[in-house]
Order: structure tokens, then sequence, then C-alpha cells
């Protein structure tokens, strides 16, 4: 079953910062770690990742330096600010609420 893009757009952010908060990486890196922990679910294309990465770098969640790649190539690494870290911590506490409060209302069902 395909998720709607609106309920991917709402969570996409918090996963992003929760995959750069185990590790830093760079955009084809957190993509691929992204689909391969998700199943595929969250299967972000550049489109999506790039725009979003600029927005965290933004707000002061991420912060993102250039290193040397293979080849002499250079890539930007992403990683977690402090405040990336406390908005995390926000985040997840949230959305532990909000999963358990639908799934009161679907029934009781347990996600854990």
């Amino acid at each position: 079953m395909k998720l709607n893009r609106e309920l991917l757009k709402g969570t996409t952010e918090t996963v992003v910062l929760a995959a750069l908060a185990r590790q830093p990486s760079h955009g084809y890196q957190l993509v691929q770690q992204l689909k391969a922990q998700s199943e595929g679910i969250f299967a972000l294309g550049e489109g999506t990742l790039y725009p979003l990465l600029y927005k965290l770098e933004a707000k002061g969640l991420i912060r993102g330096r250039w290193e040397s790649g293979t080849g002499g190539r250079r890539k930007r690494v992403y990683s977690l600010t402090r405040k990336g870290h406390r908005c995390l911590a926000d985040r997840s506490a949230q959305w532990d609420q909000m999963v358990r409060g639908v799934a009161l209302i679907l029934g009781g069902k347990s996600y854990a």
C-alpha cells in the first residue's frame, strides 16, 4: 500500500533528524539510509531531500560542512546541532503521544 504524501510530509523532517542523530551523513548516503531503514517507505528524491536539508540548516537544527571525497570530489556532510538534538527529543515525545492516541482510537492496536 502506498502511503499518503501528506502523512509522509509531516514526518520527513523528524526522520531526517533521527537519521542524522545516529551518524553524520551526506545527501546520497542519507537517502540510502532512510530508504533501507524504512523498508522503502521513505524513498526521498533529491528534489525533496536537499531543500529540506537547507531548511533544517537555516533553522539551526543541522550543520553542513564540506569534506573531501574519493577522487577529490567534495561532499557536504550534515550533522545535528544541540538545537537539533533538543528538537528531535521534543518531536519524538510528540510522536509517541500521537501514535498512542491514534492506536487507541483504532481499537487499541499496539505498534510497539
